[in-house]
């Protein structure tokens, strides 16, 4: 069952970097929508992914405003704050839609409201 854990933990796991956790939260077929980015397809492209937005912000850390779920879709509310690897500070807020099936996140789109950086 989908509960607010489940999505909190998602971004616990980008906070710490943990992908191989992360890895068991991600059905093997799930797409990610990501701004500026062609949809990704598959778990493994996914966690590659999350593997260069790291190099690019070696400190990036979220915070989980509020949680909205439907069934097996949640909606996130977050902000951010980082490094970039050029030093600059970073921080944002966005929007992450969910979609499971089962435990296992099937679907993720991101919304940011600064997409300037990326």
């Amino acid at each position: 069952m989908l509960t607010e854990q489940t999505i909190t933990h998602f971004f616990e796991l980008l906070t710490t970097r943990n992908l191989e956790q992360m890895a068991t939260l991600l059905s093997e077929d799930a797409r990610l929508h990501f701004p500026k980015t062609q949809p990704l397809i598959g778990r493994d492209r996914i966690l590659k992914f999350f593997q260069v937005l790291f190099r690019q912000y070696p400190e990036l850390s979220f915070e989980v405003q509020r949680i909205i779920i439907q069934g097996d879709r949640a909606a996130a509310h977050w902000v951010n704050r980082g490094v970039s690897r050029k030093q600059e500070p970073y921080a944002n807020e966005g929007v992450t839609l969910f979609e499971f099936h089962g435990a296992k996140i099937r679907f993720l789109s991101d919304f940011f409201k600064d997409t300037g950086n990326f």
